[in-house]
């Protein structure tokens, strides 16, 4: 499909009409147009050019704005091959009904055709990117390895410590019982050794003997049960106080630890004589070694002695063995009910006499206290719990991780679907929208057209904006412009009916009033919701003259020799406001070289600005170079514009020849 230069887009691409986004077949075989059911939505907007500018004082006040409906189901648009294959039933009757059932409506993909079952799945990069991404669960893994073994270094630590202070406490309570033993040892040796002196004294007085010993027999703490004085050799004691010693009933055994007694020094003990019970011998010379005091004392029968609670070694449990060995045989006294002590231990020897006592303590319970002794658990629980609490974490937020970019693979990839489809449908939409704007313009001698059409930036439905320049014979043409309220297929719909309809009205021979008046009996704004603007201008190229008809629509603009001028006429009532109104045309001459440009509201308008200042910019523009008409008119629109409008901007110009 052709344009001529005089009828151009803004820019070639995918919005031009030589590259149509697809193409069907409707039910009379007429190739279509075919577009995506999600553009079927109306985004109307109210038509208030003409409120703004009979306002301004140009023509009668119509104030307020209307839109329409959504369309909520169509099923066709008119396309304009259609119109060139049928007639019209009659001339400027044409329902918006019968256009919807024209072109088949359906969604396309641009080069490609519909895509096949399972084409997401299997283009989603999500799936591929997750079945190929290596395990994620090593920084878990490691998080779990490196707490255990944390867990374990700090527990051992813990409990290397605490032993290494138990055993330095333990140390300290062996010595500081030792010390009980060595102080309790002159309760021992004190009255042996005056027991002694007196009879050292006294020749061996065995009456002053048995008086002095008599207060220390008994079976309290301090006391003996026997106390003897003994001979040197003897295998008799000479004088016995309280009950006869067990020493006594081995005469051999006497005589030779008698014999002993006297040439040591200090106390000599013999251990365990057998009695009952069993007693421990203590043997203590005289000065002169002529006499030997000898005591017994007894041993509890199950060599287990208590301790009060109370005692500063309440927490200890103790053994003493009398010698270096120890050894059941050898065992004097013990805290618990079966020797030998079990658990962490410490010994000492404590010198007791001629001989040693062994000392050898455990401790009951914690000496460094609770705490301490339950820090390493409490390591180990506390470091396993949280271990184990951050492993789950990191797993957690690992399948959190792989769930958000899985998430975000299928977001990536329906947001490129969807940018494709909108940039589709927009496609589908621009071409759809220049495909209701005339093929070519007409070629006329004495004059030159050139039209141009710049959609607005508001999605994928279509607009309302046309332009048309129809041909009446070869010295006269009709140039239209309108504008219809709203967006969608609805706006589109109308503007398809309204552009024909002034076909068939032009086609008649009706002057540009007459055409609006009928047009006024097509639209209903109670009917439809919608109003619609429109411009008709007869141009005789001949006799230079321009009659001019407006239903609210904006004046065009005329130029001439670097002066421009509004054709200010009377402004009826847009279509569709009022049945049957009557409108009233101005007709005035062209100056030779004259430029006529007929545009709609997106080429003045701007949000907050009064429409006059728009309308003065136009001319200023319009009047500052003389250039040749196509480029002039992609100059207005490229500079009057501002930017992305949400309006569409249709324009039309026509210039005289010399």
């Amino acid at each position: 499909m052709h344009r001529p230069a005089g009828a151009r887009m803004r820019a070639p691409g995918p919005y031009d009409r030589t590259h149509p986004p697809g193409r069907v077949i409707d039910r009379a075989g007429t190739p279509g147009l075919r577009i995506s059911s999600s553009a079927l939505t109306s985004q109307q907007k109210p038509c208030q050019s003409y409120a703004r500018f009979a306002g301004a004082g140009r023509g009668p006040l119509w104030g307020h704005g209307v839109q329409s409906g959504a369309l909520e189901s169509l099923q066709s648009l008119l396309a304009p091959t259609i119109w060139a294959s049928r007639a019209l039933p009659f001339p400027g009757v044409i329902e918006a009904s019968k256009l919807e059932e024209e072109v088949e409506v359906a969604s396309i993909d641009p080069g490609e055709g519909p895509p096949a079952p399972g084409d997401d799945e299997a283009a989603s990069p999500t799936r591929e990117a997750v079945a190929h991404e290596r395990w994620p669960y090593w920084a878990a893994v490691a998080i779990l390895v490196v707490g255990l073994l944390v867990t374990g270094i700090l527990t051992w630590v813990s409990a290397a410590q605490y032993n290494q202070n138990e055993k330095r406490l333990l140390q300290l309570r062996v010595k500081e019982v030792a010390a009980v033993l060595a102080e309790a040892q002159p309760a021992t040796d004190t009255p042996l050794a005056s027991a002694a002196a007196l009879v050292d004294a006294t020749n061996g007085n065995v009456h002053k003997f048995t008086h002095f010993a008599t207060p220390y027999i008994g079976s309290g703490q301090g006391h003996f049960p026997s106390i003897s004085l003994w001979q040197p050799g003897g295998a008799r004691p000479v004088a016995t106080v309280g009950a006869p010693s067990a020493l006594s009933a081995s005469p051999s055994t006497a005589r030779a630890f008698i014999a002993r007694a006297a040439g040591s020094p200090t106390l000599s003990i013999i251990g365990l004589q057998p009695s009952s019970p069993t007693r421990l011998g203590y043997a203590y010379p005289t000065a002169t070694r002529r006499f030997i005091i000898y005591a017994e004392r007894p041993l509890p029968a199950d060599r287990r002695s208590r301790l009060q609670s109370n005692s500063a070694f309440s927490d200890l449990d103790y053994a003493i063995y009398l010698g270096r060995s120890v050894t059941p045989g050898q065992l004097l006294v013990t805290s618990v009910s079966k020797a030998p002590l079990r658990g962490e231990q410490a010994k000492t020897k404590v010198p007791f006499g001629n001989t040693v006592l062994t000392l050898v303590v455990s401790p009951r319970e914690s000496l460094a206290g609770t705490l301490p002794q339950r820090l390493p658990w409490i390591i180990a629980i506390g470091g396993v719990i949280l271990t184990l609490g951050a492993t789950a974490l990191t797993v957690r937020l690992v399948e959190r991780r792989r769930s958000a970019e899985h998430l975000a693979g299928r977001l990536d990839h329906a947001l490129s679907e969807n940018q494709r489809l909108y940039a589709e449908q927009r496609t589908i939409a621009q071409t759809l929208q220049h495909a209701l704007l005339p093929e070519e313009l007409p070629v006329i001698a004495g004059a030159e057209a050139s039209a141009l059409f710049e959609p607005g930036e508001r999605g994928v439905e279509i607009g309302g904006d046309w332009y048309d320049v129809i041909p009446l014979d070869d010295q006269r043409l009709l140039v239209v412009v309108g504008d219809v309220s709203g967006r969608g297929l609805r706006a589109a719909a109308t503007m398809a009916s309204l552009r024909y309809a002034i076909h068939a009205y032009a086609a008649q021979n009706d002057p540009p009033a007459a055409i609006l008046t009928k047009l006024s009996r097509i639209l209903s704004v109670t009917e439809t919701g919608q109003i619609a603007t429109v411009l008709c201008a007869v141009v005789d190229l001949g006799s230079r003259q321009v009659t001019v008809a407006t239903a609210g629509h904006l004046p065009p603009l005329l130029i001439s020799d670097g002066h421009g001028e509004y054709v200010d006429g009377e402004i009826g009532v847009p279509i569709g406001a009022q049945a049957g109104a009557a409108y009233k045309s101005i007709t005035v001459p062209a100056p030779p070289s004259a430029t006529l440009l007929a545009f709609t509201d997106g080429l003045v308008e701007r949000r907050g600005e009064e429409l006059d200042r728009g309308l003065e910019r136009l001319r200023t523009a319009a009047t500052a170079d003389h250039q040749g008409l196509p480029e002039l008119l992609g100059t207005l629109v490229a500079e009057l514009r501002h930017g992305p409008s949400e309006d569409d901007t249709a324009i039309v110009g026509l210039r005289w020849k010399n």
